[in-house]
């Protein structure tokens, strides 16, 4: 069995969403493969958990985009731009993933690691994916922003696990409702749009 990557990473989400520790010996056993190959295909455990992690993050963005582009037209608060609909829709879908909490139970330190690193799998993945959301709103409302978008989607992403994250960083309970408040109010600042 040749084992491309991308079946390396599908099976370790899959692992994932079963609830089960990502044990790099019976992932490659489950691919047929040794563990050499293995870490040649993908990399060490921490990056076979980033890009699972990632496969994950993307379906929920993707999810959320998809529910927002359902909604009729007039569901949408007028003042409120579809990427801010979006990015909150994700926050929660990410909040309620069970797979993410239970690596942040079992293996804290090395989740945070792996999910906000900013030279990791995850995070500047993210922020490439909001700074399309924030592109689309831009270009559609032919808006003017005070500093780069790519920028802007850092310290949205940033933002946001400071909030999704505060029970493992900061021992205090995510508090989504005042995330989308100061992220909200942080973008529309940015973009020159009244705060909704």
């Amino acid at each position: 069995m040749i084992a491309p990557p991308e079946e390396v990473v599908r099976a370790a989400a899959h692992t994932l969403l079963r609830g089960e520790r990502l044990d790099t010996s019976t992932l490659a056993a489950e691919l047929g493969i040794s563990r050499v190959t293995l870490f040649r295909r993908v990399g060490n455990r921490d990056a076979i958990l980033g890009e699972a992690l990632w496969v994950l993050a993307r379906g929920a963005l993707l999810i959320a985009t998809e529910v927002h582009d359902a909604r009729p037209p007039d569901a949408t608060p007028p003042s409120r731009m579809r990427s801010l609909e979006i990015a909150e829709e994700h926050r929660h879908l990410v909040s309620l993933a069970p797979a993410l909490k239970r690596l942040l139970e079992e293996e804290p330190t090395t989740t945070l690691r792996i999910v906000t690193d900013p030279g990791g799998r995850v995070q500047p993945r993210l922020v490439e994916a909001y700074t399309d959301l924030f592109q689309r709103d831009v270009d559609e409302l032919g808006l003017v922003p005070l500093v780069p978008l790519p920028v802007l989607a850092l310290a949205v992403v940033r933002l946001g696990e400071s909030f999704l994250y505060s029970d493992v960083l900061v021992s205090r309970a995510p508090d989504l409702a005042a995330a989308t408040t100061v992220l909200d109010a942080l973008v529309t600042g940015v973009l020159g749009l009244p705060s909704p």
